[in-house]
């Protein structure tokens, strides 16, 4: 019997599902606290589970505490990347929170010469691809000096995003003229799906990128940075940090866009509110 045979046999003759005891869960969420600053509630217990169960059988570990262990071993294995992959949540779309796309393109059409934006957390592409479409309409004849930057903690969607393929229906938050205008149609054997068009992911760049990073990597300053439902799954201090760090890489007048529940007034002094989860500097840099 072959290795994964071995696996696949010792997983189906156990007689009661993998514990995750209180003390692995802890551990679990003081890692991915560590490396990523994501505080994993209680009621996500049942989550983790589920995502890092499937990476026990993969290996063919029978317990949390072998896997953990193996983990925390070596600080710089190439398992963290596949753990913390596993415990980031990407829930995205393209043109999500509708509201701010107006914001942004006023601000890039007022503003001459270079235009750039970050994305902080670009998932699998549907924020910065929106980004590079608002801007393709709204500065058509300017666009060798529009840059879109889209990072993200997690390489598996980075993978996708890169690809620039998605489904039809996940489209849906684009008009027909939009579809036709950024977007080619899979035929034959890619009906179903539809990959972005090259002068659009031309203006966008993909890279990793760890919020809680000593340094960024980064071709900032900035005229706009989009943080959207990213500083909910960090703790105060850890937001205000991040905040302070946004400050110096944005442009003077450049906008910051937040979440719809997130509110970055009350964490930090540095910027003010302009409008819907909109921010600007409260003072210009020097």
């Amino acid at each position: 019997m072959s290795n994964q045979g071995e696996i696949a046999a010792r997983w189906s003759n156990l007689a009661l599902p993998v514990p995750l005891t209180d003390a692995h869960f802890q551990r679990i969420c003081d890692l991915i606290y560590q490396r990523a600053g994501l505080v994993l509630a209680s009621h996500k217990r049942d989550m983790v589970y589920n995502r890092l169960v499937r990476r026990l059988r993969t290996l063919g570990l029978m317990d949390f505490g072998t896997y953990l262990a193996r983990l925390e071993s070596n600080v710089n294995g190439e398992e963290w990347e596949v753990f913390i992959n596993a415990l980031t949540t990407n829930l995205t779309a393209f043109f999500r929170e509708m509201h701010h796309f107006p914001i942004l393109a006023r601000h890039a059409k007022e503003r001459p010469g270079p235009y750039s934006v970050w994305s902080t957390a670009a998932s699998t592409g549907e924020e910065p691809y929106s980004i590079a479409m608002t801007l393709m309409e709204t500065r058509p004849g300017a666009l060798s000096q529009v840059q879109v930057i889209g990072s993200d903690i997690n390489t598996t969607v980075l993978d996708k995003a890169r690809a620039g393929v998605y489904r039809q229906d996940e489209l849906r938050g684009l008009s027909t003229q939009q579809r036709q205008r950024f977007f080619l149609r899979g035929t034959g054997p890619h009906d179903g799906l539809a990959r972005v068009r090259p002068d659009v992911s031309a203006l966008v760049r993909f890279q990793y990128l760890n919020l809680l990073a000593p340094e960024w990597t980064l071709p900032g300053p900035f005229d706009a940075i989009f943080c959207r439902n990213v500083m909910i799954y960090f703790d105060k201090e850890t937001q205000e940090r991040i905040l302070r760090r946004f400050a110096p890489l944005l442009k003077p007048g450049g906008l910051l866009f937040a979440g719809h529940s997130e509110n970055f007034s009350q964490i930090s002094q540095e910027f003010k509110l302009r409008g819907q989860t909109v921010y600007q500097l409260t003072k210009e840099k020097i």
